[in-house]
């Protein structure tokens, strides 16, 4: 579990943590990245192994990989400080995909928080469903094969809540890697010829409440990532960006008028859509086209974009 500043919340994940069959048996490895409110103190109360790292080595992919060296166990269980085991049965139906040796990896459906915006919730749930998905390719299969979207459908893994299969970690370590380090590991086993897994009866809630802003910023990074790994360009020129912000700005307006909410209530959350639109579509179309940034001044500003977007991703 990487860990900074995780508040009162984590006293929640921690105890849902101590609530799964056999939790007393599980290693328990944090790297903190200079918390400074009571965050290390209570990882140590409740039986965490803590290492401080200045904030500026934090990232995605290698702090993983450092925690992982950390441990003995042939499964090593990867948990976000803001990600609350659903209930006792968390940790048993997330590591039964184990049992076939095929399987890379596993990862858990994501319940949003009840005082979730409804807007991120609609679509979290829309992403991550109920159906349990054995990703694979089909003997002969290739991964060039498959249209963009499949292969991503295919390479589906997040780290919030998820479970690493040790001789596969050592075959395809995370880092370093500032953003998007769960699929990328996860596009190599596939191409390996391993499993992943999708395990709804593995359950975590967890959701952000964030700014229209900071979900444009995750964004770009996103899918810089997804048009490098799998060639998916959502919004590939102007003429669609324009289309997709006049589009998107009606279809979501149209959710949220047909939420039960008091009229102060449904016209804030009427600004933030239209804001989270805007900036949701102009993430798609710049972070597709970092991904292939050109040389000269085009290219420098992209680079130059990238590496501001992703601060404290």
């Amino acid at each position: 579990m990487p860990t900074w500043n995780a508040g009162p919340l984590l006293e929640e994940v921690l105890a849902g943590i101590e609530r799964q069959q056999g939790a007393g048996l599980v290693e328990k490895v944090a790297f903190d990245s200079g918390s400074r409110d009571g965050t290390v103190a209570l990882l140590q109360r409740h039986g965490f192994r803590v290492t401080s790292i200045p904030q500026a080595e934090y990232d995605h992919g290698g702090t993983r990989d450092r925690m992982i060296e950390q441990t003995t166990g042939d499964v090593i269980v990867l948990l976000t400080q803001d990600a609350t085991p659903a209930d006792p049965d968390w940790l048993r139906a997330l590591l039964a995909s184990f049992d076939d040796d095929k399987v890379a990896a596993a990862y858990c459906r994501q319940l949003p928080r009840p005082d979730c915006n409804p807007v991120i919730a609609r679509r979290l749930g829309g992403w991550m469903g109920e159906a349990r998905r054995v990703q694979e390719l089909a003997p002969g299969q290739r991964l060039e094969d498959l249209e963009p979207m499949q292969r991503l459908l295919l390479c589906a893994h997040d780290h919030v809540a998820a479970a690493v299969r040790r001789t596969a970690w050592q075959q395809f370590r995370l880092g370093p890697r500032r953003f998007g380090e769960d699929v990328a590991f996860a596009e190599k086993a596939i191409r390996a010829g391993w499993r992943i897994v999708y395990e709804p009866a593995s359950r975590v809630v967890h959701s952000h409440s964030r700014s229209a802003w900071s979900e444009g910023k995750r964004t770009f990074c996103d899918h810089r990532n997804l048009a490098a790994s799998f060639g998916i360009r959502t919004i590939p020129d102007r003429a669609t960006l324009k289309a997709a912000l006049r589009d998107g700005t009606a279809e979501h307006l149209q959710f949220v008028d047909g939420l039960a909410l008091p009229e102060a209530k449904k016209a804030e959350l009427r600004a933030w859509t239209r804001d989270y639109v805007k900036w949701s579509c102009w993430g798609q179309y710049l972070g597709a086209r970092a991904a292939f940034a050109p040389r000269g001044l085009r290219g420098a500003w992209l680079r130059w974009l990238g590496r501001w977007l992703e601060r404290g991703i």
